[in-house]
């Protein structure tokens, strides 16, 4: 296995110094998948002040009640290097009371949560799996080592780490673990809502995401009872062959790993069962459910804590996912002046994953959501003007000829509107001589 060489240096120092020293967890499981790891983690022998006294100034205390210390290697990055433990009671279901040190990688690795993570090797290359992580891997197989009950009772966030590992890395859970999750998950109560944002955030983004969602709807029940009136939801419309929850799902599986744009395929058809009505002939219609979906996203985000910034772009593209932009020159420009460019292409790619996520038959938008994507890369290489700061005057040009206070950005908003709607070209003197004509002569 190709460990960096500063890593190699760490496991040295501490077998020079008669202790047992591995690579664990994680590392392990990426290296074998041909992943490039985030981290090198280091287990071994060594008690806490035993590390501390191998490394001297490069050691720094970090978690010594749990064995972890963190040691600085040659490129002044922290490599955490921990003590065999067994651990004590988990009485908040996310962290163990005690630990107690133990000199056995056998009893340390049983601790672990999934085989996939209880895989430890050293220096020699020398691989220690007691319980078959390997061959799971292989298998692409999700198991607990042990009881996955008492895994799951122990850390409640292992079933949504569970869960995005399925997601990111591909595997199945083994029956077992399958249903201990679903038998857990009210314990997921007691996690603070920030790591659940975290693990929820890598889940939405794996390549398996859709498929563990469709698998678990009430495990994120459990943080967002919202989306549970999405499951099964028949839509009766002739647009759509899948129910609510199904058609976010392959919407969202539709649009590129990338947060904004999968939280925001999840959650964008969220509004439409407490807006739903039929008509006359038995079809169903969802009428202003882009605006309860925003009010609920927004909400549901709240609660989990996330930046306001990552918010209000989510709930943005959720507010505008169901507007016809027509595909013209004015509206694209139009919709830059209210989106910016980022959001404008970002929404687009929404609105072609809402799209393949409904009938087949209608999936014919697809050309016309390419011809606004062309019209758009036009107007941006072709000195686009939609925002104040790219007009070709300025507020001080308009100081000068005497416009003051609420008419001076009157008469600049008019002026974009002029250049955006094509009537004017952005240049000074057109545009000066613009504020000559009523309604502001």
């Amino acid at each position: 296995m190709d460990m960096p060489e500063s890593v190699k240096k760490i496991l040295t120092a501490l077998e020079t110094a008669g202790y047992e020293a591995w690579c664990v967890g994680g590392c392990v499981r990426d290296a074998l998948l041909n992943r490039a790891p985030e981290d090198w983690d280091v287990t071994t022998s060594a008690l806490p002040e035993e590390t501390m006294a191998v490394f001297g100034e490069r050691a720094l205390p970090t978690g010594l009640k749990h064995g972890t210390v963190s040691v600085r290697d040659e490129n002044g990055k922290l490599v955490e290097v921990t003590t065999y433990r067994v651990d004590g009671a988990y009485l908040d279901h996310r962290r163990p009371e005690s630990v107690t040190f133990t000199r056995s990688i056998d009893e340390d690795l049983a601790r672990r949560d999934f085989t996939i993570n209880a895989m430890a090797v050293n220096l020699r290359g020398e691989f220690r799996d007691p319980f078959n992580g390997r061959d799971d891997l292989q298998k692409k197989v999700l198991r607990c080592v042990g009881d996955p009950d008492k895994r799951f009772q122990e850390d409640a966030l292992r079933i949504l780490r569970g869960m995005r590992f399925a997601a990111v890395l591909d595997l199945e859970e083994d029956h077992d673990t399958d249903a201990a999750m679903d038998r857990n998950r009210d314990l997921l109560k007691e996690i603070a809502p920030e790591r659940i944002q975290v693990e929820l955030t890598k889940l939405l983004c794996g390549t398996n995401a859709g498929w563990v969602l469709e698998n678990h709807p009430t495990i994120l029940g459990v943080f967002w009872p919202e989306i549970l009136p999405m499951v099964g939801f028949d839509q009766r419309n002739h647009h759509h062959c899948y129910d609510v929850w199904q058609h976010s799902l392959k919407a969202m599986m539709s649009t590129p790993a990338t947060p904004e744009l999968r939280y925001a395929a999840l959650l964008h058809d969220i509004g439409k069962p407490p807006t739903f009505t039929q008509d006359a002939n038995g079809v169903g219609h969802f009428y202003g459910h882009a605006n309860v979906s925003v009010e609920l996203a927004d909400a549901m985000l709240q609660r989990l804590k996330y930046p306001t910034a990552f918010r209000e772009r989510v709930t943005r593209l959720i507010a505008w996912h169901d507007r016809s932009i027509p595909r013209t020159d004015k509206s694209i420009r139009r919709a830059l002046q209210a989106l910016g460019e980022q959001d404008l292409r970002l929404l687009l790619t929404l609105k072609r994953a809402d799209n393949l996520a409904q009938a087949p038959a209608y999936h014919t938008r697809q050309q016309e959501l390419t011809e606004a994507e062309q019209i758009l890369t036009t107007i941006l290489t072709t000195a686009p003007c939609f925002t104040l700061k790219h007009l070709a005057v300025t507020g001080h040009d308009l100081l000068h000829l005497g416009y003051t206070g609420p008419a001076l950005g009157q008469a600049l908003n008019h002026l974009l509107d002029l250049v955006i709607d094509g009537e004017v070209p952005n240049e000074r003197g057109a545009l000066l001589a613009c504020l000559r004509r009523p309604p502001f002569s």
